[in-house]
């Protein structure tokens, strides 16, 4: 417990401070919204990369602002482009994968394995290129541009693909390179994202912010492959591949209008000693630790429910082609439904308790989905992947809204590209599930998720993070 004392909420006090309103400057400081930090010093806000120093002032209370907060007109015009265009990008990313997918199979006959060939570079770059990005997201000088440049990257690989397939040129290897490169931006989304948004908005608006993200990144989860698989079957593949490239273009246009507050510069020493400080930070850290680990554990489990869950909904449910889709759709439902609720969470319940939400969600989906193998009725496997959607995303926004907070701005990238990469234990568990359920059968594989969403929820829950009050302060 004292590792933790540095980090329990000191006396507050509301301080003037424009921040990133730029509307507040020069204006009475009784128009402007407060921030709250420890009463007893003046603090320069180095660590959000803001330069602006913030000097006590009388001015009146912060609930009067809470509400603004949480609304989209609180937020700067930076962050508004941030956020839309983070939409454009993910949903272009989803519908280039499902296109993607159905060409391999359709044009080019793919089978199981042509297919795992696809997903493998398409998923490749969260393995190889997560810690690069952070290193390089926090020793740009412009987070911004490095996000615009790696989504042209994606724009180039969309009008290759469409210029080779006119040609008559495009093959299921060229499609799962030209692929492997346009998930580059969705790694640099990912990982600089969550490092940018601190220096964009105030730190009480940290959770609402990262619940826009967050909705953004679901949305087009949810809806992107749907469109993408229309585009292909109205109108063929070539469309759908432009719809994607014309996404693409509309984030770098949006991010082109994105500053970043100008951030202290950091002496550059070898990269291998400045990943070695990202993660020594997060493996030491008594709350980064323990959510880097459940992390780890959630994605194992869930990767092993998702791989064994349609061959287990064909022959145990009975269900078809449309039953099985229908009962995924509840989990892009649960998504939409979590993102949207998440921020009025965060400031209705103890922060621990919101953090708890998304490991409790998975063991309880799982067990729902456990419990068909006794009493197989599709809804009630329909409803255990909308759970397993809407919990977990408040888990997201608030140890991404932690991550911030706790993290200093210099190792934002590196500690984020940390958390991306508990997103390669997923083709683990992958593996895993087709291992047990070759052995065993799918019923086998539904248990041995229960046993890793139970690790996960002991993970967290024997660590301090539930028992927070409060959104931890920054350390002194």
């Amino acid at each position: 417990m004292d590792s933790l004392r540095k980090y329990r909420t000191p006396t507050l006090a509301p301080v003037f401070d424009p921040g990133p309103f730029p509307e507040c400057s020069g204006k009475k400081r009784s128009t402007c919204p407060p921030l709250f930090v420890d009463r007893s010093r003046v603090i320069t806000r180095a660590r959000t990369g803001v330069a602006d120093n913030i000097v006590n002032a009388t001015v009146r209370s912060v609930s009067k602002w809470e509400p603004r907060l949480l609304q989209p007109s609180a937020y700067p015009s930076a962050f508004r482009r941030l956020a839309w265009s983070s939409l454009a990008a993910q949903s272009a990313e989803q519908i280039a994968l499902s296109a993607a997918s159905l060409v391999a199979v359709l044009a080019f006959g793919a089978g199981t394995g042509g297919t795992g060939l696809l997903q493998a570079a398409q998923t490749l770059p969260f393995l190889l290129l997560s810690i690069p990005a952070g290193l390089l997201a926090d020793r740009t000088a412009s987070r911004p541009r490095l996000l615009a440049a790696a989504e042209a990257l994606r724009v180039a690989s969309l009008v290759v693909i469409l210029v080779l397939a006119g040609l008559g040129l495009l093959s299921l290897p060229l499609l799962a390179l030209l692929g492997f490169i346009g998930a580059v931006g969705t790694v640099s989304y990912s990982v600089t994202t969550p490092a940018l948004v601190p220096s964009l908005v105030l730190r009480e608006a940290l959770p609402s912010a990262n619940g826009r993200i967050e909705l953004a990144r679901t949305t087009a989860f949810a809806a992107g492959p749907a469109l993408g698989g229309a585009l292909v079957g109205w109108v063929g593949s070539g469309p759908a591949f432009g719809a994607a490239a014309g996404l693409s273009i509309l984030a770098v246009v949006l991010l082109s209008g994105v500053r970043e507050p100008a951030r202290s510069k950091v002496p550059r020493r070898h990269p291998l000693t400045e990943v070695r400080e990202g993660a020594a930070f997060v493996f030491r850290h008594p709350l980064l630790g323990p959510v880097f680990a459940t992390q780890v554990a959630f994605n194992l489990a869930f990767f092993v429910l998702q791989a064994a869950y349609v061959p287990y909904a064909v022959h145990h449910l009975g269900l078809g082609a449309f039953g099985v889709g229908l009962t995924l759709a509840a989990y892009g439902i649960g998504l939409v439904v979590g993102a949207l609720s998440a921020a009025r969470i965060v400031s209705a319940l103890p922060f621990g308790v919101v953090v708890g939400i998304g490991p409790l969600s998975g063991l309880a989906s799982s067990l729902m989905m456990a419990l068909t193998i006794l009493l197989p009725w599709p809804p009630l496997a329909g409803l255990a992947f909308f759970v397993m959607g809407a919990g977990p995303v408040v888990w997201v926004v608030s140890t991404t809204t932690l991550r911030q907070t706790v993290t200093p701005a210099r190792l934002l990238g590196r500690v984020s590209a940390l958390n991306i990469l508990t997103y390669g234990a997923r083709p683990v568990g992958a593996a895993l599930a087709a291992l047990v359920g070759e052995s065993y059968g799918s019923e086998a594989c539904l248990l041995l998720a229960v046993l890793g969403f139970l690790i996960q929820a002991l993970v967290i829950f024997g660590s301090p993070v539930p028992r927070l009050a409060h959104l931890p302060e920054v350390p002194a």
